[in-house]
């Protein structure tokens, strides 16, 4: 595939370092179907208010990365990624967000809490669970959210980042200022979730939804009815509902969040900057909402790239350009000083 570079770096390793650190972790490719194999029986682990499911691939002593998926997706976002990665000698997990697959709260008084800074503390908690002190992260839409955050708040738990759309985390005061109206168009379901039709016709519709804004925002994409499956199984997680809905409504000011979280969306709200070893990716046909990366490229402040994924490439990038992706992940390994 065909890839255009936008290079803006700022401590940048030499080519010959780089491939040096990238050998590091040569390996055998392992067989696609081992790996569905991991993705089809999930471990689980108790994490902070959850019971986490998550995929786990590679070698046990390898190099942690960890991937993050988001909203309308799942774990099968990541399946050839982790193939690639895990072949190459890193230890990658999946985790499911909450609200999807096998992740459940571990009790019915938890808040069905669909705010940034919960799911990040959520990946923090697994993390700790599975004793996991530093890791890539990686991850898309919601995914790349949680991983800047987690980057931004806690940089000694993220090595390297890498983050599709670039800089996502905002805040409730910021989603106040009103769009440019065919932007706000894009951001049609953010709105069909503020009424109670809406949470009613996405619970009644789950998979239809979901279909739509794949279709929407990866208009290149030309997934078959397998592949859509494969992921639509997670949407029957019984939180899911109360989790999107919650997530879209608290953007917009319209639910209120959990006071724990109140320190750290005081911190997100000031936009802090990125330090870690960063690449940016967009792909050249993302349908859905998303920043232009001239936009974001001043929060990232260590050693950063970006690079467009040409091809018709939309919003669910891993699964649409894996190996993309996955050299993302060895590029941001190679730009760690070492």
């Amino acid at each position: 595939m065909e890839r255009n570079t936008n290079f803006i770096v700022r401590h940048y390793l030499s080519a010959a370092a780089l491939t040096a650190s990238v050998m590091m972790f040569a390996g055998t490719a392992l067989k696609a179907q081992d790996v569905r194999a991991d993705f089809d029986h999930v471990k689980q682990i108790k994490a902070g208010v959850l019971n986490v499911g998550y995929a786990e691939v590679g070698p046990v002593n390898g190099e942690p990365v960890i991937l993050l998926h988001g909203w309308p997706y799942d774990i099968h976002s990541y399946t050839e990624v982790s193939a690639i990665l895990a072949g190459k000698g890193y230890r990658v997990i999946v985790p499911y967000l909450r609200g999807y697959g096998t992740t459940v709260f571990l009790s019915p008084e938890t808040p069905r809490n669909g705010q940034q800074s919960a799911l990040a503390a959520d990946i923090v908690a697994l993390m700790d669970a599975l004793k996991i002190k530093q890791a890539i992260i990686g991850g898309f839409d919601w995914g790349a959210r949680t991983a800047d955050i987690i980057a931004a708040l806690w940089p000694d738990r993220c090595k390297a980042l890498v983050s599709v759309s670039g800089y996502l985390i905002g805040s409730q005061q910021a989603n106040k200022a009103p769009l440019a109206p065919k932007a706000e168009l894009s951001w049609w379901y953010q709105f069909y979730f503020a009424t109670e039709r809406g949470q009613a016709g996405y619970d009644a519709n789950r998979r239809e939804f979901n279909k739509l804004i794949w279709q929407t925002a990866s208009p290149d994409w030309h997934f078959d009815e397998v592949t859509f499956e494969q992921s639509a199984k997670s949407f029957d997680n019984p939180d899911h509902v109360a989790i999107v809905i919650h997530n879209y409504r608290w953007r917009l000011g319209l639910a209120d969040g959990e006071r724990s979280y109140d320190e750290i969306e005081k911190k997100l709200a000031a936009g802090p900057v990125i330090t870690v070893p960063t690449v940016t990716l967009e792909g050249d046909a993302n349908g859905a909402p998303h920043p232009a990366p001239s936009a974001y490229a001043a929060k990232f402040k260590g050693p950063y790239v970006h690079h467009t994924i040409s091809g018709g490439i939309g919003h669910n990038l891993p699964q649409e350009a894996p190996q993309a992706f996955a050299d993302a992940i060895i590029e941001a390994r190679g730009m760690i000083k070492l």
